[in-house]
């Protein structure tokens, strides 16, 4: 039975009459009748070694984890059943040839070792242990190597299914959006305030149009004095203005009904998100090794890399949810389902913020209300209901087709395409 490294194992070969030895002397017992047998007598050392008999295991390379070899001469000698193993190897094998040391074909070269003889010597049996042990240390390195790489993705995982577990058990997420608010405002005036305190070279019309983009808040800065304002007094006032734009909101679809949106706009774009992050963490992967000739550790390299992304990745759900929130249509369920209660979210400009004016005065804190600051958002119009002054179309009734050659309908006599379909 020739078979490959896997075949048979977990799983005792029978043996049947013609390989098992009688129990009372060396001969192979064909009936198992020892009482009528002629070859009646005691089993000796000298019956064993002529007459072997059991399992034979043949092997015809050494494998590069002495585990496979100790599994392959596993299979004979099982049950208490007589067998035995001898596995051939050659100089020339990968396993000697790329890591067995040279040594061996020069002592057997010096000692005038014929080609295809055999060669029994505790040397070339240590030489091929350690050629093994080499192996394996560099088998245990690769997984190693390897684990440390899904140790960095593991941890972001962790990070990840915290949030959504918190969010599937119907944790509350409005003080967490609070600190999304800051975190996202700090990130525009930052990007667009880089230059420090001075104000004449900050980008307002840039911080404008991401307020817009983002919360839906149009800040006026044309009546304000921006010179006189510092960066942590407009990140306040920032903040302070989503806030009310957000309380409006919420007044305007109920708290429960915007806990459960909030739920389920965070559990879309989080679970968008990391797809797209893993795809991400595979590219990079394969390609960081690369790193290494330039001098550079490619796990270093891959832990930095991958941490920017993750840190990118985070923004990105924050900015996305909260502009899902904003933007959110929620429509009434229908007459007897009573489990839809939040519609799908979309994307069109289904709220336009109006024009807000900033307060030129600098010293205000968060204590301090500040109206001037909400957007008064406009309601959008439902969907098919006329607007003041419109009358309502009546449906176009489809006739039916008159001929070419048919009469024409206005009675003239004439036909059709003589007369009214001339100009059609």
């Amino acid at each position: 039975t020739i078979a490959t490294n896997m075949a048979g194992r977990g799983t005792d070969i029978k043996l049947g009459p013609g390989v098992l030895r009688c129990a009372k002397c060396c001969l192979r017992c064909v009936d198992r009748d020892c009482a009528n047998c002629e070859n009646d007598h005691d089993m000796t050392d000298e019956c064993v070694a002529d007459m072997p008999c059991g399992l034979r295991i043949l092997g015809t390379e050494r494998h590069d984890a002495r585990r496979i070899d100790r599994q392959l001469r596993g299979r004979s000698g099982r049950q208490g059943d007589p067998g035995a193993s001898h596995i051939f190897i050659s100089l020339e094998d990968d396993l000697m040839r790329l890591f067995g040391s040279e040594r061996i074909s020069k002592v057997m070269t010096t000692l005038g070792v014929q080609e295809g003889e055999v060669i029994q010597h505790p040397m070339v049996t240590r030489a091929i242990e350690r050629s093994q042990k080499r192996v394996e240390m560099h088998n245990f390195d690769i997984r190693k190597h390897l684990l440390e790489y899904d140790d960095v993705m593991n941890q972001q995982r962790e990070v990840i299914y915290a949030q959504r577990l918190n969010i599937l058990e119907g944790g509350d997420l409005r003080d967490e959006i609070g600190e999304i608010f800051e975190d996202i405002i700090g990130r525009m005036v930052d990007a667009h305030t880089d230059s420090g305190d001075i104000q004449e070279t900050w980008d307002l019309d840039g911080l404008r149009e991401e307020m817009r983009r983002v919360f839906l808040v149009d800040i006026d800065f044309a009546g304000a004095d921006v010179t006189t304002i510092a960066q942590d007094a407009l990140r306040e006032n920032l903040r302070r203005a989503a806030s009310m734009a957000y309380e409006r909101r919420e007044q305007e679809l109920t708290p429960d009904v915007m806990r459960r949106l909030e739920r389920l706009v965070f559990l879309q774009v989080i679970d968008r998100q990391w797809r797209d992050h893993l795809h991400e963490l595979d590219r990079l992967k394969e390609g960081i090794g690369l790193r290494a000739y330039g001098q550079k550790n490619p796990l270093l390299e891959y832990k930095s890399e991958a941490f920017d992304m993750f840190m990118s990745m985070v923004e990105s759900i924050q900015e996305d949810a909260v502009q899902f929130v904003f933007r959110a249509q929620v429509g009434q369920p229908p007459a007897g389902d009573a489990a839809a209660q939040v519609g799908q979210a979309r994307h069109p400009e289904a709220h336009r913020p109006s024009r807000t004016a900033l307060a030129a005065d600098p010293g205000a804190t968060s204590s301090t209300p500040r109206p001037e600051f909400g957007a008064q958002q406009a309601r959008p119009r439902a969907e098919g209901s006329p607007s003041d002054g419109e009358t309502k179309r009546e449906p176009v009734k489809k006739s039916a087709k008159v001929g070419r050659n048919d009469p024409c309908p206005c009675g003239s006599g004439r036909k059709y395409k003589k007369c009214c379909g001339r100009d059609a």
